[in-house]
This record gives C-alpha cells, sequence and structure tokens, in this order.
C-alpha cells in the first residue's frame, strides 16, 4: 500500500506541492513508524486554494442541481468501488481496524455524496401569493466554505462536510486534521474524477495556524469545524469578527442510561460499541454509563467477559477488533485520566495498563464506583475508558446525567418505551438513542447543544447551514406613494 501522498495538497483539480511549508509527518499507530510526509500550507498556498475555490464557485453555482447532484453521485460511486483501498489506507492514517473502516468509513462518506447528491435538484424556493402581488424566494449558496477536519474519521468527515456544502452550490477548502492528513486528499481526488470542475473541492494540509488564517481570511463565507471545545470557541470568536456562517460539532461526556429491565445483552453491546469502538475516540460516546443498580453487578460481569474477547492487533489483520491510538500524545493523555481514576476512589474493573507490543495500544479499561464530581465522569477523555455510576431512580439519573457542559449525545436501554421516549425528551442532547448507540445515518441530523456544538451535520436541516434564502417581492399593479 502506498500511504506516501502524491503532494501534500491538492487544489484546482491537481497535487500540488510546496517544502517551503512545515514538514508533518505521518505516524502510523500500530507501529510508531514514519509512512509519509507532508507540508503544511504557506500564505501562498492559502491563497492559491482560496483563488481556486473562489473562481470555480460561479461556475459550480451556475450548474442545474440535477447536474451538480449527478457529480456527488458518481463520487459515491467511486468511493464504494474504491472502498478496500480507502479503507486500508484510512487504516494506516488512524490505525483503527480495517473490519472497521472497511464499514464504516469510506461507505459513510459515500452515502453523504450518494444523499446530498440526490437532494441538489430539489433545493429550490417558493411562491407566496399574497392578493395579486406575490413573493418567491431563491435558495442560493454561501460562497466559499471552510471544512476543518478531526482525525477520527478523515474520510467521513471530508464528506460530511463537502457533501451538503457542493449540492448547494458552493465551493471548500477542507483542512484535515495534521495526525491524519492522507484521505482528505482522495476525496478531492475522486470528486474531481468524478467531474467536478476544478477548484470546486480543495484539500490543504496544516497545523492551528493554517486553520486559523482560513477561518480569518475574508474570502470565506461558511466554517464548519469538527473538532475540540477549546478550539471550537477560538473559532467561533474569529468567525464572529467577519460575520461568517458557522456550524461546530464539537466534544462530549455523554450519558447512557441502562435500566434494570434492559435486555442486558443489547446494553452490554451498546456500550461496548459507545465506549471501545474505535477505540473510544469518538466524540459522542457515551462514557458515562449509568446503570441503575439491581442489575450492576451482573452488567460489569458479562461486559468484562466480551470485552475479553476483543481481538488486540495489527489493524490491517481483518480479525483484529481493536487498535491502536491515534498517537502517541493522545495515549499519554488517556493514561493521565487512568490515573486520576485510581487515585479519586474509583474501582479499576479491567484494563488500565499499555499493551507490549509497538505502537499506541491501551487495553480497553472500565471503572465502577465512580462519583458523578469525579475528573473521569466529567472531562473528555477520547480513549478507551468506561465510567460506570450507580442510579436508583429516573429522576435523579435524569438530573445527573443533564449535569454537565456537554450536550452532544445520550442514549437509554430499557423495555419499556413510555420510559425510553421520555427520558430521551428529557435529555439535554442533540442526537439520542433508544435501544442502540452510536447509529449515525445519513439521513439523521447529528450535532450539539450547549458546549458540544452549533447547528447539524447530516441530513435535510445540514441544507440551512450551507445555503441562504433570498426574498423577491413582485408588485403587479401600480406603486402607491404618500406624495
Amino acid at each position: 500500500m502506498q500511504t506516501q501522498p502524491t503532494a501534500s495538497h491538492f487544489i484546482g483539480g491537481a497535487y500540488v506541492e510546496d517544502t517551503a511549508g512545515t514538514p508533518i509527518d505521518v505516524i502510523y499507530p500500530a507501529t510508531g513508524e514514519v509512512i509519509g510526509r507532508v507540508h503544511s500550507a504557506t500564505p501562498a498556498i492559502i491563497d492559491q486554494a482560496l483563488t481556486s475555490a473562489r473562481a470555480a464557485q460561479a461556475e459550480w453555482a451556475a450548474m442545474t442541481g440535477t447536474e451538480r447532484g449527478r457529480i456527488l453521485r458518481r463520487a459515491a460511486d467511486i468511493l464504494r468501488a474504491r472502498n478496500h483501498e480507502l479503507s486500508v489506507l484510512e487504516t494506516y492514517d488512524t490505525g483503527k481496524p480495517y473490519q472497521e473502516t472497511s464499514v464504516a468509513d469510506a461507505t459513510s462518506g459515500a452515502d453523504a455524496l450518494e444523499y446530498f447528491g440526490g437532494l441538489a435538484a430539489s433545493l429550490t424556493g417558493e411562491h407566496i401569493p399574497l392578493g395579486e402581488d406575490w413573493v418567491y424566494t431563491r435558495r442560493e449558496p454561501l460562497g466559499v466554505c471552510v471544512g476543518i477536519g478531526a482525525w477520527n474519521y478523515p474520510t467521513q468527515i471530508a464528506c460530511w462536510k463537502g457533501a451538503p456544502a457542493l449540492a448547494c452550490g458552493n465551493t471548500m477548502v477542507f483542512k484535515p486534521s495534521e495526525t491524519t492528513p492522507l484521505c482528505a486528499l482522495k476525496v478531492a481526488e475522486i470528486l474531481h474524477e468524478a467531474g467536478a470542475p476544478a477548484g470546486v473541492y480543495n484539500v490543504v494540509q496544516g497545523l492551528g495556524d493554517v486553520g486559523a488564517a482560513l477561518v480569518s481570511e475574508p474570502r470565506v463565507d461558511k466554517v464548519s469545524l469538527t473538532g475540540s471545545v477549546p478550539t471550537g470557541r477560538k473559532v467561533y470568536a474569529a468567525a464572529a469578527a467577519e460575520m461568517k456562517h458557522v456550524t461546530m460539532e464539537l466534544g462530549g461526556k455523554s450519558p447512557l442510561i441502562i435500566f434494570d429491565d434492559a435486555d442486558l445483552e443489547n446494553a452490554v453491546s451498546g456500550a461496548i460499541m459507545g465506549n471501545f469502538y474505535s477505540s473510544g475516540q469518538v466524540c459522542s460516546n457515551g462514557t458515562r454509563v449509568f446503570v441503575q443498580s439491581g442489575i450492576k453487578e451482573a452488567f460489569l460481569a458479562r461486559l468484562t467477559e466480551r470485552l475479553g474477547k476483543a481481538v488486540i492487533g495489527d489493524p490491517q489483520d481483518p480479525e483484529t477488533s481493536f487498535g491502536p491510538m491515534v498517537s502517541a500524545r493522545q495515549t499519554e493523555i488517556v493514561q493521565g485520566y487512568i490515573a486520576k481514576g485510581q487515585d479519586e476512589g474509583a474501582r479499576l474493573v479491567t484494563g488500565g495498563k499499555r499493551v507490549e507490543r509497538d505502537g499506541f495500544f491501551l487495553e480497553p479499561t472500565v471503572f465502577a464506583d465512580v462519583t458523578d464530581d469525579m475528573t473521569i465522569a466529567r472531562e473528555e477523555i477520547f480513549g478507551p475508558v468506561m465510567a460506570v455510576l450507580d442510579f436508583e431512580d429516573e429522576a435523579d439519573v435524569m438530573a445527573r446525567a443533564n449535569d454537565t457542559e456537554f450536550g452532544l449525545a445520550a442514549g437509554v436501554f430499557t423495555r419499556d418505551l413510555t420510559r425510553a421516549h421520555r427520558v430521551a425528551a428529557g435529555f439535554e442532547a442533540g442526537t439520542c438513542f433508544i435501544n442502540s448507540y452510536n447509529d449515525a445515518p445519513v439521513e439523521a441530523p447529528f450535532g450539539g447543544v450547549k458546549a458540544s456544538g452549533v447547528g447539524r451535520e447530516n441530513s435535510k436541516a445540514a441544507i440551512e447551514h450551507y445555503s441562504q434564502v433570498k426574498s423577491v417581492y413582485v408588485r403587479m399593479g401600480d406603486v402607491e406613494a404618500p406624495f
């Protein structure tokens, strides 16, 4: 597998290199080896990308929605046809097992391209009759959009941001995380191969300074960020200074409530999916697992047994089900939280150690007897660490579940559907799950409230964030004036 990209950036329909930029090594998390190198975008590269996007926007917006949609759907077909290649690349980029990337990454990106490609032709205005007069509206693109991605789902995020933006007639400059720079380049290449005009979708690499430069650029009309809350606050402030449109999907410390009438096996599966998929590096994870006291020990016993079946190893091996952390730095951060959990008195049920092999592997870790004030119950860890908290009744657990600055996701397991819907209605979260966790189809809005974000990814809701409505009043008779 060739992991060294043709060049660092993709601008104006072609790969572009500028070795004057700061070199960024691409590290394979499973071994710690350098497998590629890109260069951070210099001011000249940033200018080239924005100039290209601005020049292409008029041509792209002038195309009919049917034409734009056809290109997006063609790109979706190419992504699916190249799924194996793209999944292997994502595994090298992130360290996630091929078992995951082959079903969840390029396929999810393809779904987004297909969905918004199908919507593109229907993005029209409306007619509003007012007696003899009437108003019609036009749904118009915003212009040049900047997408800033996170490192955990690089292919998916590149498509989740690009698909609605392009469907609405915008162009995009996308900056992937410097930790996982490879996959977005392939998305740009495929969109161009599918027929998107040069400059419609561009990719530039870089650290935080590149993102800051893009956000503050006057030629940028919209910013969409997936990242941490501290980064989100900086981006929000910088974008506000220029009155730019903004959507942000940020961090979480989501609650997962398991009542004593829940199907235990399904609840354990949901907790595993909400804590250990992608080695726990998912922003919506339900890492505060509230278990009703009557089933707590049964839950912990079955969870421990299931985690013992995790296959930790080479992520390229289709049998591997649990991979490494994305980087040495993230591994150290998570180890710090594990130590803090033990220091503050939580009971370590299983895991908690580095795996003795090359790369950045940590054992799946479960703490029990966690209290609401412990650090591991308050702060986002972004690693394979589950905190299990006891509860007695619904009213108590709901107040505790909502006692957080975050509001990205929440879940509940119970056989009582009346209670399930009541709990879902009571969650202070943008994305909720009943007897499930972390399902994210493109047809459903995804995003958070409170500190977890602004706006929504996916579904028809995303169209509102990448377009604006113009009203046109048409008078059919004479204009009356007072003088």
